[in-house]
């Protein structure tokens, strides 16, 4: 089973945000919204819609990653 895709984007944004030296704080300000919200992103426990990406890959028999990565 592959990982889900939240689980992916959290992984990628707190990866971004290190390799600009960002921290949470600073980055959650940048974007608008509170450092807890922001943490959770990271650890996968937001769900921004994406459920209804990885149903919408799951139904065309892609990987969610395909939906939202430019080729």
């Amino acid at each position: 089973m592959t990982e889900p895709l939240k689980n992916v984007l959290g992984a990628q944004v707190r990866d971004l945000r290190l390799a600009r030296r960002l921290s949470q704080e600073g980055l959650a300000e940048e974007l608008g919204v509170s450092t807890r919200y922001l943490a959770g992103i990271e650890r996968g426990e937001r769900n921004l819609t994406l459920d209804s990406v990885d149903a919408l890959a799951e139904q065309l028999g892609v990987e969610a990653q395909a939906l939202v990565v430019r080729q």
